[in-house]
């Protein structure tokens, strides 16, 4: 073989595996993009799912305010009929209301026991009478 015959072959070759190269290369490049865009999906889905998780556990603590508000609305509520129904006047607080002593003395009368054990700061009527 002549030495014009293997530098023929041999830049034959070269010329093959250069256009191979060329024509592998963009199809290596668009998987290589194809990668990096399924990793910034990726990335994106995953700060989504955070973002989404954030705001679920914040509706939630939302949610029980709201039930825990809804709660003491209804115990305002219950409380404000009670009194226009005069059921709750005790609750009022005035120490002096005659009614209301008059009630404690009727109890005490009935239930010494329950005089004794009783925390109102006003003395029933026998202690009362006691310390006259």
């Amino acid at each position: 073989m002549s030495t014009g015959l293997i530098i023929a072959i041999v830049v034959i070759v070269a010329l093959v595996v250069l256009a191979a190269i060329m024509l592998m290369r963009p199809r290596m490049q668009r998987r290589a993009a194809e990668r990096r865009m399924d990793e910034r999906r990726s990335l994106a889905a995953d700060r989504h799912r955070s973002e989404a998780e954030q705001r679920e556990a914040q509706a939630q603590i939302a949610e029980q305010e709201a039930r825990r508000a809804r709660a003491e609305a209804e115990l305002h509520e219950s409380r404000a009929e009670l009194h226009e129904k005069g059921m709750a006047d005790d609750a009022l607080g005035d120490p002096d209301d005659a009614r209301f002593q008059r009630d404690r003395e009727l109890l005490d009368d009935r239930d010494p026991a329950a005089a004794e054990t009783r925390t109102d700061p006003t003395p029933a009527r026998s202690e009362r009478e006691r310390l006259s």
